[in-house]
């Protein structure tokens, strides 16, 4: 005899009120209104970018990360310059590792996904900028039919962990292992004083969002074609890891060693003195650190 087929829990089977299409209509209210946020200033970094000279580049092999440093004041462009690649960036304040890319407050101040004129924050107690985005090859593609963009600060990192819980499987090359080994490799230390310094990334050029029928965080194949970059001036001086993601242009898997994966190049420009007139790296954050006592 055959059994029946596993019931799935239905979390939305109770009653609704008499007032669910009211309750549901209310107006959103955006959680943190930027229109006090400290304004990019594009127009001088950009001038400034145009005699900037090229002091040196990364190429990070497809399916593993490379760091990079950049100092303050300085520029860089992540390229693709194979094939369609998303890559998964980690950065920390190059002098204090305790500050870093902070992708949560990120999202909360700008949205979901990251372009021209917006920022990267950094951790608390510093939440400060530490890169802006100075120019974005794929800022026409806007949200789609989906409700899916590019340069996501939504997801994580393709890791381990979630692969073994999920599977059952041991991968070593998701974006959270290479990035852990590019940092021990970096700094000279071992995985596991490195791992705890990985963090949820910039996913750039991954074109990601959320399905509207179950909330779900999906991917698709990114819009990146090579010759497109997203490029950077640093606020602070920085410590960079750059991931190539195993799943290459996130058509279909992220853990993977059959997808098409390429390289990512990652370049640094200095600019001519005297171009930056007027700009100082940002201070830390001027909260009092009291907490009410």
């Amino acid at each position: 005899m055959n059994k029946p087929a596993p019931q799935t829990a239905n979390h939305n089977s109770v009653d609704a009120p008499a007032d669910a299409s009211a309750r549901r209509a209310v107006t959103p209210v955006i959680c943190y209104p930027n229109d006090s946020l400290p304004v990019a200033d594009l127009e001088t970094y950009r001038k400034a970018r145009g005699t900037a000279v090229k002091t040196g580049e990364v190429l990070v092999p497809a399916r593993d990360a490379a760091c990079f440093e950049v100092p303050a004041g300085h520029f860089f462009r992540i390229s693709s310059v194979e094939g369609p690649q998303v890559g998964d960036l980690n950065m920390w304040n190059k002098n204090d590792l305790a500050e870093r890319f902070y992708s949560g407050k990120s999202r909360a101040l700008h949205g979901t996904h990251i372009t021209t004129g917006e920022r990267m924050w950094t951790s608390f107690p510093y939440l400060r900028p530490m890169a802006t985005i100075i120019h974005d090859t794929l800022g026409w593609y806007g949200i789609d039919d989906f409700g899916g963009s590019v340069h996501d600060v939504i997801g994580t990192r393709c890791d381990p962990y979630t692969g073994n819980l999920l599977a059952g499987n041991q991968y070593h090359y998701c974006c959270h292992s290479n990035l852990t080994r590019a940092l021990a490799d970096h700094l000279g230390v071992s995985l596991a004083e490195a791992e705890p310094h990985v963090h949820d990334v910039l996913n750039v050029f991954m074109c990601t969002g959320f399905t509207r029928d179950t909330g779900q965080y999906f991917m698709k194949a990114s819009p990146v074609r090579p010759g497109d970059y997203l490029e950077f001036f640093a606020e602070i001086d920085l410590l960079g890891a750059l991931s190539a993601c195993p799943g290459g242009d996130c058509s279909s898997e992220h853990s993977s060693d059959t997808a098409s994966c390429h390289p990512l190049l990652v370049e640094m420009f200095a600019p001519e003195a005297g171009t930056l007139k007027g700009w100082t790296s940002p201070p830390v954050n001027q909260y009092d650190g009291s907490h009410g006592h």
